[in-house]
């Protein structure tokens, strides 16, 4: 991954970022003022062999000599300091104590500066008068336990005495906790820790979210990105939108791509479809086949999902006569459309649910019924149902001039999109591209600029003139399951 990679990764999970941060943050705050406050206080001892600075009889040789045998043995009185029970013990009684000795042990730490023989003697406690004792007294005691473990037997001197330097310090302030320490450690944990967080979730996220997610997982070129507006679930069709709105924008910059579709093409068939229901295919299709009516094409929107049917539900359109009741010849062609209000788009619903939708997809009627759209409509936008769950759109898209393929962002993954596509490739029919549908909306790109060919400001008047929105000669429902796919 570039650094590019990192930024976007940090740009999109920035929340986890700063949730992260924050939860370790207050946890170690909450550990840091509510810890008992801990004094430390030391005491410095000088090891040396007996001799060394006494009557001055010893020559430089004698006195390096022992130098280096002072050095050689420190490291082991540092070590009688957190193992010696007797020493620990011994403490206990001088003090009167109300501790064990292993509990004594657990307070005090003993610590040799490098090729020196100096012990720095240290002892915590919650209180500073205390941690002084402690530590002089330990120092006291080691010193008196290196006295009797250096004095040869039968003799009065030892080979090596522990001397006290410096005497035990009174601390003035805790050594723990250190708020400014511990905060900034937590912040900085916080960070790297919700940064990894985001770059494994990131990893571990499959779904479709770019441009190069479609490019890489299809062939199929992006036509076009809608972004998310919670108003679709009131407001569905862009033809009651502002005509300066951004999602209006959005779909017309789609009609513009698909123009450039095989070009040569006096008529041209699109069906919509998506690789699994709630993707947006419906809306899709009908806000697509409305953009194309009101930029003066003649544009039929045939409802295809014999399955679960809700275009026409959104044009709030009567479903009860359409393409079954055509193919099973009960109506003509001509008697079942519907004209949607003072559009011009032409509407052909799904009729009665048939028991073998996908039968009747593949019939003859239905290849003759595609050969009379083409005699009478410019381009003919058929809704059809999901790709992986059946195999409607697949069979239709036989009989159209390609497949548009709607991705959900942030939901639709690539393996679905890829079995999508394999569906299309299965069957010899042409993806001819991708609507990349509820991506997130960016301040001062409209609907999403980053994605797709063109660029929607959503650019309008400082005062436009209030538009009367286009409604069906009958009331509209606008409850939220004619916005869902």
């Amino acid at each position: 991954m570039e650094l590019k990679d990192y930024l976007r990764i940090l740009r999109r999970r920035w929340l986890m970022v700063v949730a992260s941060t924050l939860i370790v943050v207050g946890a170690a705050s909450a550990f840091t003022f509510t810890a008992t406050p801990q004094y430390q206080s030391t005491a410095r001892l000088f090891v040396s062999t007996y001799g060394d600075g006494g009557s001055g009889s010893g020559d430089v040789s004698s006195a390096y000599q022992g130098g280096l045998f002072s050095q050689q043995r420190v490291s082991s009185y540092a070590v009688l300091v957190g193992k010696s029970e007797s020493l620990a013990q011994s403490v206990v009684e001088d003090l009167d104590l109300s501790l064990s000795a292993s509990e004594l042990r657990s307070k005090v730490s003993a610590t040799v500066s490098p090729e020196t023989v100096l012990i720095e003697l240290s002892a915590l406690d919650a209180d500073p008068v205390q941690a002084q004792a402690i530590a002089q007294a330990y120092a006291m005691g080691l010193s008196d336990l290196v006295r009797k473990l250096e004095t040869p037997a039968g003799a009065d001197d030892p080979l090596i005495k522990a001397s006290v330097e410096d005497d035990a310090s009174l601390p003035s302030s805790p050594v723990t906790p250190q708020p400014v320490r511990n905060l900034g450690l937590a912040f900085v944990l916080g960070l790297l820790l919700g940064f990894g967080l985001a770059v494994a979730r990131e990893l571990l996220d499959t779904s479709v979210k770019t441009v190069e997610d479609v490019s890489t997982t299809t062939e199929a070129p992006l036509l076009g990105s809608i972004a998310y507006d919670a108003s679709v679930k009131t407001e569905p069709l862009v033809s009651t939108l502002d005509s300066h709105a951004p999602r209006a924008e959005a779909f017309r910059v789609l009609r513009t791509n698909l123009q450039f579709v095989d070009v040569d093409a006096a008529t041209k068939v699109f069906v919509v479809t998506s690789a699994l229901p709630g993707e947006g295919k419906t809306t899709t299709a009908v806000n697509l086949a409305l953009t194309l009516a009101q930029a003066g094409q003649k544009t039929l929107l045939i409802e295809c999902d014999l399955r679960r049917p809700k275009a026409t539900a959104a044009l709030d359109l009567d479903s009860s006569v359409g393409v079954t009741t055509v193919l099973l010849g009960k109506v003509s062609f001509e008697d079942a459309l519907q004209e949607y209000a003072a559009t011009g788009l032409a509407v052909l619903a799904s009729g009665a649910i048939p028991p073998n939708p996908a039968e009747l997809l593949q019939s003859r009627a239905m290849t003759e019924l595609l050969t009379r759209c083409r005699e009478q409509f410019d381009t003919i936008i058929i809704d059809a149902p999901p790709l992986l769950p059946v195999t409607d759109a697949a069979l239709l898209s036989t009989q159209a001039d390609g497949a548009i393929l709607v991705v959900a962002h942030g939901r639709t993954t690539k393996d679905q999109l890829a079995q999508a596509a394999q569906r299309l490739g299965a069957v010899d029919a042409a993806l001819v591209g991708a609507v990349l549908n509820m991506t997130p909306s960016r301040r001062g790109r409209g609907y999403g600029a980053s994605y797709g060919y063109g660029y929607g400001y959503g650019y309008a008047p400082s005062a436009p003139e209030p538009t009367k929105p286009h409604r069906s000669d009958r009331s509209r429902r606008r409850g939220s399951d004619k916005a869902a796919d």
